[in-house]
């Protein structure tokens, strides 16, 4: 599984749209993919989990993700992304 966080800014937000998005504003990673935003309503960083198969890398993830904050529709230019392969996250445990 992937996680991608990708940060950036709304083009032209109406209000009924800044509402939506504040409405669904919430900071977990969804396959959806979720909003926050700041108090403007102008930048927002968007959290989406993405599915791994066996071959899949960061850009297979990124590119998904994109497609995920693209199906929302809101106009927004991004700004940066960043992906973390939970397969490689190791655990240590407390004794």
């Amino acid at each position: 599984m992937f996680r991608v966080t990708i940060r950036g800014k709304f083009k032209g937000l109406d209000a009924a749209e800044r509402a939506a998005v504040a409405a669904g504003s919430s900071p977990a990673y969804t396959e959806a993919g979720t909003f926050t935003c700041d108090a403007s309503g102008s930048a927002f960083t968007f959290r989406c989990q993405v599915p791994a198969g066996p071959d899949d890398d960061d850009d297979d993830a990124a590119l998904l993700a994109m497609a995920a904050l693209e199906a929302h529709g809101y106009a927004h230019e991004i700004l940066q992304v960043a992906v973390t392969d939970m397969r490689t996250i190791k655990v240590r445990r407390r004794p």
